[in-house]
């Protein structure tokens, strides 16, 4: 009796045919390509239909347009001047003067709200009962409030309740706190090298150190409690990401809850709220343009006071929009780089 011989295996069936690369209507990537480009031709006659209508009726009715009026004479003072301003200086130097200032109290805000978020975050964590209560208290008291209105308690309490300079609050003689504001002591460069400006109480007035206005302590004070927030739940989120059994597993080695947090729970969690931390400092930088109602003056402001001198709104708004577009491009930017290299160093 002779053995079954195997069946012979059936070929594979033949690939379809690509389709021919070329210039051909068939060919899909070319009709992407066109269809493509038919959009981008008309967005691009829908804008230079708009500027055109846009520059016809502002000429018809006399109202000026261009870019001129950035180097004629402002003629306006600005409260706070991280750089030399004088009202005979130009407005893109004005314009400068409101970009470093909501430059300082975006970056302020987001260091302090990161910290200010951590710990509540992290203390919602607490094996204590009123620690995770106040801490669930904060969350949902300010970030139930609009913002708007945090910023005018803030100064309300700022310039209606505190002393008056004369009787400023003081610690150690070198930091003073009154209406007036918040006087520190300041690093300064002069002719005999670097020195501490320590603030000074003198008559009616507060001489030397580094003075924060009510109007910036203010922003600074509702934009940091505000977003801190909402900071809380993106570590709270985080955390509970984790999984459970890598908890477990520190613990199961002995390490304790501050080493767990440091060692292990950290270091993951972070991979996860890094792009909601992203969001997070995003939309403190644009609320800063609430500055403008306790009379801080940050860029908005004093586009607005340019608008309001110049006429020129389109100008002014395309300025305010291009600036606060590119904050947001670079912190994006910034955010995904560090996120990028944060897991390229954890990668196996």
């Amino acid at each position: 009796m002779s053995a079954e011989r195997p069946a012979a295996p059936i070929p594979a069936r033949p690939a379809p045919p690509r389709p021919r690369a070329g210039w051909s209507w068939h060919h899909p990537a070319t009709r992407a390509r066109i269809w493509q480009l038919l959009a981008l031709l008309g967005i691009a006659a829908l804008l230079g239909w708009l500027i055109h209508n846009t520059q016809s009726n502002m000429a018809a009715r006399g109202i000026q347009s261009g870019w001129d009026f950035l180097g004629q004479t402002a003629g306006f003072d600005i409260g706070e001047q991280p750089i030399a301003y004088e009202s005979s200086d130009s407005y893109w130097r004005a314009f400068a003067v409101g970009l470093l200032n909501t430059l300082r109290v975006a970056l302020a805000g987001i260091v302090l709200c990161t910290l200010l978020g951590a710990l509540v975050g992290i203390g919602r964590f607490s094996r204590n009962l009123p620690v995770r209560a106040l801490c669930r208290g904060y969350v949902e008291l300010f970030r139930n409030v609009p913002l708007l209105v945090q910023l005018l308690v803030w100064y309300l309490l700022l310039v209606e309740y505190l002393p008056d300079t004369t009787e400023a609050w003081s610690w150690g003689g070198a930091v003073f706190l009154s209406k007036s504001g918040l006087v520190l002591p300041f690093a300064q460069h002069g002719a005999d090298g670097w020195h501490w400006s320590r603030p000074v109480l003198e008559g009616f007035s507060i001489e030397g150190g580094a003075a924060l206005s009510p109007e910036f302590l203010a922003v600074l004070a509702g934009l940091t409690f505000y977003t801190a927030a909402f900071v809380a739940e993106v570590v709270r989120a985080g955390i509970l990401a984790v999984p459970r059994g890598q908890i477990e597993a520190a613990q199961s080695i002995a390490l304790s809850r501050w080493q767990t947090l440091r060692l292990v729970t950290g270091p993951q969690a972070l991979r996860v709220m890094a792009p909601a931390l992203t969001n997070q400092y995003l939309n403190l930088t644009k609320n800063s343009s609430l500055a403008v109602a306790v009379g801080y003056p940050d860029l908005v402001s004093i586009a607005n006071t340019s608008l309001n001198q110049t006429g020129r709104a389109l100008e002014c708004i395309a300025i305010v929009m291009a600036v606060y577009l590119t904050l947001s491009l670079a912190t994006a930017l910034l955010m995904g780089g560090l996120d990028r290299r944060d897991r390229a160093r954890q990668a196996p």
